[in-house]
């Protein structure tokens, strides 16, 4: 409302931040993890007196600078710009709350890549003992930018006391704080192991490449399973909304949630196999357990931005970037009277669909697009008429649990139902007089955002009358994600005739 929006239709500013964050993450998780990686390799270097060993992880380490500090740094600065485009509002408060979070992760950061640099580039050229040391101011600093961030990003999900207090200390150590941050540390490991396996999996065969391998395999295979224990934690202290859609209440999370499950069993399985007889780590073999690394760090930051939903920062701003105390003046004075970034400040029939198109782009496009393939609008209205959109965009909050209350009054959502309707989906947009409602009518006005009507011939087959109007007075009780229908008794007799007929029935 207060910032301009990148409008991107059939993208969606949701799917850059999606493909360029979560890349970002699954290599600044290896920034980390590798640091204790390198370090573990060189002491083992030194204490066999392997040359071969010292030489694979130089080899490595310059892998790991190129990866990190190079592709790492464009990604970072990706998540930035794009953050900025796409959700100035989310961002703007991060930063006006927890600005001294935010600067000292980037000292820590400017350290990280100061000694990211001296190590490699001393490497052979410096007494063991203070090149050791470098590595270790490397990886303390790089974990340093890890427990910082985590501070700030788990705030978005959980804020805790904040919500009361707005103390920076209280945001920052909130309730999901700790066991985020000891999740992503063994995440970390875990691709650094992933990454070693990926890059030994390319070396000549040879006994030093064997043991490398075993004590990389380790990383994978200790990692999950430490993981574990603080995975559960960390959903045992979701807030309740947050918790039933991962226990679930979203079956988008669940099937996500099975993702990291049947990612994480492959990993564990194929590094053991690895560890017990390393010359099975073969390029196939390390790009699997690499992708299945992907995979959980993926599905893991989907899902956390998932729980959240329909907040950008729960229970503050909603993904729209709305706040949520300023619902109810929105509701009551309408949305493109406060807006600063519209064209259209009072509704005519002229510019109706002109005025549904502001909104749409400043209320709904943060997560749909228009005929892209994320929650592409056309597909999610296609059955849909325009009385039954400007009916559903005012209850929208409660037929979908995970979309933002429509901000604004009944004028703006016929607007908004006008320019979905009319110009998108081409429908005709005709006010329908309620003395006049038949039951076709009815169901596209309150059962056309979920159902289909040619559902319902196998759905109720068999169902008798009684039947079918009874359920319609105990709908929330026949399925939990459904509002009840609260319409008159004589609209609730007309909508059963009218879902008998659709069952097959005849009499």
């Amino acid at each position: 409302m207060n910032y301009p929006v990148w409008f991107l239709p059939a993208i969606g500013g949701g799917t850059l931040i999606a493909f360029i964050a979560i890349v970002h993450v699954f290599v600044s998780h290896f920034a980390v993890g590798g640091g204790a990686y390198l370090i573990a390799l060189e002491k083992k270097a030194y204490k066999e007196e392997s040359e071969e060993m010292l030489s694979i992880t130089k080899r490595f380490a310059k892998f790991f600078i190129l990866l990190t500090m190079v592709f790492g740094s464009i990604t970072g600065v990706g998540i930035w710009f794009i953050t900025a485009l796409v959700n100035p509002g989310g961002i703007s408060f991060l930063i006006h709350n927890f600005v001294f979070g935010w600067a000292a992760e980037w000292v820590f950061f400017v350290l990280e890549i100061i000694a990211a640099f001296v190590y490699y580039y001393t490497f052979g050229k410096m007494d063991r003992k203070t090149h050791l040391k470098i590595g270790w101011i490397y990886f303390i600093s790089a974990w340093m930018s890890l427990f910082l961030i985590t501070g700030i990003i788990d705030f978005m999900l959980t804020p805790g006391k904040w919500l009361q207090h707005h103390s920076f200390w209280l945001g920052f150590f909130n309730p999901s704080f700790f066991p985020s941050v000891f999740f992503r540390t063994f995440m970390s490991f875990l691709m650094a192991g992933v990454f070693g396996l990926f890059v030994l999996s390319f070396y000549k065969n040879s006994e030093a490449k064997e043991k490398f391998v075993k004590y990389s395999s380790l990383w994978v295979i200790i990692s999950i399973v430490l993981m574990v224990p603080f995975a559960l934690w960390y959903v045992s202290v979701l807030p309740v909304e947050a918790k039933s859609l991962v226990m679930g209440k979203s079956p988008e999370i669940v099937r996500t949630t099975k993702v990291i499950i049947t990612s994480s069993i492959i990993a564990f399985v194929l590094g053991l196999i690895v560890y017990l007889k390393p010359s099975l780590n073969k390029a196939y073999i390390a790009a699997i357990i690499f992708l299945a690394g992907f995979f959980i760090i993926g599905s893991f930051e989907w899902t956390r931005e998932a729980a959240r939903r329909p907040y950008v920062i729960n229970k503050v701003m909603y993904s729209n970037m709305i706040f949520e105390k300023d619902l109810p003046k929105l509701q009551k004075e309408g949305f493109l009277k406060n807006a600063k970034w519209v064209s259209v400040r009072n509704i005519t029939e002229e510019n109706k669909r002109l005025a549904g198109k502001e909104i749409f782009i400043h209320q709904c496009y943060a997560c749909h697009t228009i005929g892209g393939f994320n929650n592409d609008i056309k597909e999610k209205a296609k059955s849909m008429s325009y009385t039954a959109l400007t009916k559903y965009i005012e209850k929208i909050h409660k037929v979908r649990y995970f979309m933002p209350p429509f901000a604004g009054n009944e004028e703006e959502a016929k607007a908004l139902a006008a320019f979905i309707a009319g110009d998108l989906l081409g429908k005709e947009i005709k006010e329908v007089e309620k003395a006049k409602l038949d039951g076709k009518t009815i169901f596209e006005d309150n059962c056309s955002s979920c159902h289909e009507p040619e559902e319902f011939e196998d759905l109720i087959s068999g169902w008798d009358k009684a039947k079918i109007r009874k359920a319609l007075d105990m709908l929330e009780k026949l399925n939990p994600e459904m509002p009840p229908y609260n319409g008159t008794p004589q609209e609730k007799d007309t909508l059963t005739e009218y879902l008998f007929k659709l069952s097959g029935g005849v009499k």
